[in-house]
């Protein structure tokens, strides 16, 4: 590996990030410097090499034959580095990183993370909250929490809990509801990012999503449910998201049923990871708010 001491590191992250990603801008953000700094990288580790990876375009940088044949072999090898470094850092049993997404960290997770710090308060917990699908096996995340139907590839992933759906809204607007049919007559709150229907609850009930008429749309979930408890309209809800606000009281589930939607709340962990102690214990209380989450949401909604 001596010929790696002629070669500058960086210049060879730099070149396979943007080989990999397809513009400086990207590789810029992903590295954490500016576009004109890995410009300037890859350029001195050309120089370095002998020879031009890309081919400098009106468009921007575009691999050549050979830069190709170079990028498959940076990727596996950045790839071994990136897996390298999280073993490293998973090895400190007082740290965990969660990632997961903000509608689930804010409306229910963040709520409850005190008593897991009051329980463990030798574990630090980092909420990586973004809808990106985090690889663990490529990162410094220890678990995700994900909404799916479980098939990613090269994870390992552990069902929490089935995900499923019911009508929900402001206690006033709930005196107006009666039967599925009185949807036909109230405003309906809409989530533009959602994977699945109205049917879901509506074909059960013999009844279809032709008879909602209008509402406002919102592109977040979290926004949705912070609208039905304003009284603008009906929200398809699942339970998770609910939960809490059909507790205190700030939310009505005016019809029965529940149904499933086909996903599920998952536990992804990277596939060849050994479970480290907080991973174990995290998992473990997740798994026990959960249920608590579930009975006392019943308890809320039950005559």
């Amino acid at each position: 590996m001596k010929n790696l001491n002629r070669i500058n590191l960086g210049g060879l992250r730099a070149i396979e990030a943007v080989g990999r990603l397809g513009s400086l801008r990207a590789a810029a953000d992903e590295i954490g410097v500016t576009p004109g700094a890995v410009s300037q990288q890859i350029q001195k580790t050309e120089q370095q090499l002998g020879r031009s990876l890309f081919e400098r375009l009106s468009k921007g940088l575009t691999l050549t034959a050979q830069g190709e044949a170079v990028m498959r072999h940076l990727t596996a090898g950045m790839s071994e580095l990136s897996t390298a470094v999280a073993l490293a850092e998973r090895s400190r049993e007082d740290r965990l990183t969660v990632s997961v997404a903000p509608i689930f960290a804010g409306k229910w997770l963040v709520w409850r993370l005190k008593d897991f710090n009051e329980q463990h308060p030798d574990i630090r917990i980092r909420v990586d909250a973004t809808i990106a699908l985090v690889d663990p096996n490529l990162s410094d995340v220890d678990l995700c929490i994900r909404v799916g139907t479980g098939d990613w590839p090269d994870v390992g992933a552990e069902k929490l809990l089935e995900q499923q759906v019911f009508p929900v809204c402001s206690p006033t607007l709930a005196e107006q509801i009666k039967s599925a049919e009185d949807l036909s007559r109230l405003p309906i709150i809409r989530d533009a990012g959602q994977v699945y229907s109205w049917n879901v609850w509506l074909h059960p009930n013999g009844s279809d999503e032709n008879i909602l008429g209008d509402g406002p749309t919102f592109s977040d979930g979290s926004l949705c449910l912070d609208a039905a408890i304003a009284g603008q309209g009906v929200f398809l809800a699942w339970e998770v998201l609910a939960a809490d606000a059909l507790k205190a009281g700030r939310l009505v589930a005016p019809l029965p049923g529940r149904y499933p939607t086909g996903l599920s709340h998952w536990l992804v962990v990277g596939r060849h990871m050994r479970k480290s102690r907080s991973v174990k214990l995290f998992e473990n209380w997740l798994r026990t708010q959960l249920d608590l989450s579930l009975e006392t949401e019943l308890a809320a909604v039950r005559p």
